[in-house]
């Protein structure tokens, strides 16, 4: 065996006595920070989630009932306002990202706080402007969030600030409705204008 020879057999011997640690999966991967949720009604569900879904830091969106007394209502239930729920959504979120309170001073932009029981046309309590707290720190960013918006709306903001009790995910075909059904008549007459406009915020953009 020439000298060459030997030396590459040597270097193969090397190589194969050679075992790297595998990495575990906590040293191959960041572990991602842990979700928060904000509860937060502004007329239809629809609207709402989709302006939620374009949010920096936004992890989900589902659109929902709350804030009533009848256990697993309906859409149907909920539209006769005999339930006492309104069209809400649960927002997940990664706070590393977007506070709970940058959550609710967007709230401000995406609806009209100052009508009662109704947007627009949409008109019936499960309409109302409710946010709806999981604890006594968001209870307070909630309220000093909207006690710094009632200048730009003239001191009339009614929204309801309350403790969640249950939140209870609305029919399937409400997820994600904008997005899946763009072309619908109420997509395009009250959704998409308002998401257009929305889409050139600074919330949006990142830029706080």
């Amino acid at each position: 065996m020439n000298t060459t020879a030997a030396l590459a057999v040597s270097i193969l011997f090397a190589m194969s006595a050679f075992s790297p640690t595998p990495l575990t999966a906590a040293a191959s991967s960041t572990t991602p920070s842990a979700t928060e949720f904000a509860y937060l009604g502004g007329g239809c569900f629809w609207c709402t989630e989709a302006a939620y879904e374009m949010l920096p830091g936004v992890k989900a969106v589902v659109s929902g009932y709350a804030g009533g007394h009848t256990r697993n209502p309906s859409y149907r239930d909920v539209c006769t306002g005999s339930t006492g729920h309104a069209e809400v959504v649960r927002i997940e979120f990664d706070p590393a990202v977007i506070t709970y309170r940058e959550i609710v001073d967007y709230f401000w932009n995406i609806h009209d706080p100052t009508t009662l029981n109704r947007q627009g046309a949409d008109e019936g309590t499960q309409y109302r402007s409710i946010i709806l707290t999981t604890s006594d720190a968001q209870r307070t960013a909630a309220r000093e969030s909207m006690e710094a918006a009632q200048a730009a709306w003239g001191g009339r903001i009614i929204t309801e600030v309350v403790p969640l009790e249950k939140f209870y995910p609305a029919e399937s075909y409400h997820q994600d409705y904008y997005r899946k059904n763009p072309n619908e008549g109420y997509c395009k007459v009250v959704i998409k204008p308002k998401i257009d406009k929305l889409k050139k915020s600074p919330a949006v953009l990142g830029k706080k």
